[in-house]
């Protein structure tokens, strides 16, 4: 019979029912104080959600009497550590019920103020409304652990992606000690670059995230620069070469292998008109920053191409058509005042000559200043004005060469001072390669591009210069991109290519 009697009305509960899973469909924080004012709406009585046995409040109903809690305190420390499930006490003219919610001390205490002691049917509702409460908070634990999981484990993924940027792919397995990437044991990756509307890459990182927080054997992170960009290494044992003679078939069957991600990429770029994918030849784990340069080369391409996919064509670089001893000799002397300059500082200079300085800022963790005192450190010692878009190639030249792994170290020095650059880059071989890089540009487009260069990569400038509008250089700028395959205006590590190929047709013209 007193069950009967204590069972709240059943729109009671409907009501309640509603509110709880309205605040558990918004995945917000469950707001406890709509709660509380549904109970006083109820029963007449005041509520409060005190946190722990400190006393602090954490939610309460506007009329509730918090003068009365100090001298609930000692009992609140009883309830809050588990020592009593809920107990009743006068505090003047109030009748306070207390009861403790969940399971884990300390716990929060629901205290009930009224002028007297519930009804049956109001006491029942009350002990409903606390066991709402404990689920929304149990609710919102699990989405804060689920979230600071995310955070975790996206951390970590941008963590190995700057060890292997840096060309460290030992240092990524250290951090990882006890839950080490696949991808870190394949021998070879490819980049693919996803470009898609921020809002949406959580979404597509967490549809292939596995229980580790990794992809199965890829990995995909977030860029911390474009917000656009999602980095997908994926793992390519089978890869042959670094893409050279790579079409877009090979590029397609590079994404079917094992489980890698290649695949569901392409689908989504089928399948999303907003989203475009390049894709890198395969490299090994230590030549990662050379594949994401190749995407970043493929994905300004792709953004025209019919399918919004394209993989890295490549294309040979200038170094491997210079003669190989005198130009070794030519970058080993221009590089060599950067034994004295700390080591931080040429491997940020490195980077800040693949990509723009605020990207450099934002992988490292580094302020835009810091990264612009190194440059300033690496520029100084080499004499060089590393602002200018050509001295940024020259040294770029200079240190890919040095630092491609075939400078033969071992190898003497020719012992004869070394050749000015341009006289390596007056050999046919070289015509050659600045013929296959500009060939395909249009006369009109390569004047805009030469302007630009000669503005220092300013298109105000070049505008200026060509009598043309700033918007009309930057879309000459990005058919170039499309045309050459090189990445001019997002990430910019095409300019060098560029720079070159317009000098050594200026030498040959002359």
């Amino acid at each position: 019979m007193g069950g009967v009697e204590e069972r709240p009305a059943a729109g009671q509960l409907d009501g309640l029912l509603r509110e709880v899973r309205r605040q558990a469909a918004r995945g917000a924080d469950p707001d406890l104080g709509r709660i509380l004012d549904w109970l006083y709406w109820q029963t007449g009585s005041h509520v409060a959600l005190v946190a722990d046995g400190t006393g602090r409040v954490e939610a309460a109903t506007e009329g509730f009497p918090l003068d009365a809690l100090p001298a609930l305190a000692p009992l609140l420390a009883r309830l809050s550590s588990g020592q009593l499930a809920a107990a009743a006490t006068d505090v003047g003219a109030l009748r306070m019920r207390c009861e403790g919610l969940g399971t884990h001390e300390p716990r929060p205490v629901l205290v009930v103020a009224g002028s007297s002691e519930p009804a049956p049917e109001e006491a029942a509702l009350i002990a409903h409304v606390g066991t709402a409460l404990t689920l929304l908070r149990h609710a919102e634990d699990s989405e804060r652990t689920w979230r600071d999981y995310q955070r975790k484990a996206g951390q970590l993924r941008f963590a190995v992606l700057q060890a292997l940027l840096a060309g460290e792919p030992m240092l990524a397995r250290r951090m990882t000690t006890g839950v080490v990437p696949p991808l870190l044991d394949a021998g070879r990756l490819r980049i693919h670059l996803l470009h898609c509307p921020p809002s949406e890459r959580d979404r597509i990182s967490r549809a292939q995230q596995d229980p580790s927080g990794y992809h199965g054997p890829d990995l995909m992170v977030h860029c911390p620069v474009f917000k656009e960009h999602l980095i997908c290494l994926v793992a390519d044992d089978e890869g042959e070469g670094e893409g050279e003679g790579e079409g877009e078939g090979e590029g397609d069957r590079s994404g079917e292998r094992g489980r890698g991600q290649g695949e569901f990429l392409r689908r989504l770029v089928r399948d999303n008109p907003r989203y475009a994918l390049g894709v890198s030849g395969a490299h090994p784990l230590n030549a990662t920053a050379d594949a994401y340069n190749q995407a970043a080369h493929a994905l300004a391409a792709a953004r025209t191409a019919p399918d919004r996919v394209a993989s890295y064509h490549g294309r040979t670089p200038l170094g491997g058509v210079l003669a190989r001893r005198p130009a070794l000799d030519w970058a080993r002397s221009l590089v060599r005042p950067l034994d004295s300059v700390p080591k931080t500082s040429v491997d940020v200079t490195r980077l800040a000559l693949n990509m723009p300085r605020s990207a450099v800022a934002g992988l490292l963790g580094l302020s835009r200043n810091t990264v612009a005192a190194h440059l300033r450190r690496a520029g100084d010692a080499l004499g060089r004005d590393l602002t200018d878009v050509r001295c940024r190639a020259t040294v770029h030249l200079a240190l890919a060469l040095t630092g491609s792994g075939s400078d033969g170290s071992a190898e003497a020095e020719s012992g004869q001072p070394p050749p000015a650059l341009d006289d390596l880059l007056a050999t046919e071989r070289a015509a050659v390669w600045a013929g296959t890089v500009l060939r395909p540009l249009p006369a009109r487009h390569r004047r805009t591009l030469q302007a630009w260069i000669d503005a220092n990569a300013d298109a105000q400038r070049a505008a200026h210069a060509l009598g043309i509008s700033r918007n009309t250089v930057r879309a000459h700028l990005r058919a170039a991109e499309a045309v050459l395959g090189l990445d001019l205006l997002t990430v910019g590590t095409g300019i060098h290519d560029a720079v070159h190929a317009l000098h050594i047709s200026d030498i040959h013209a002359g």
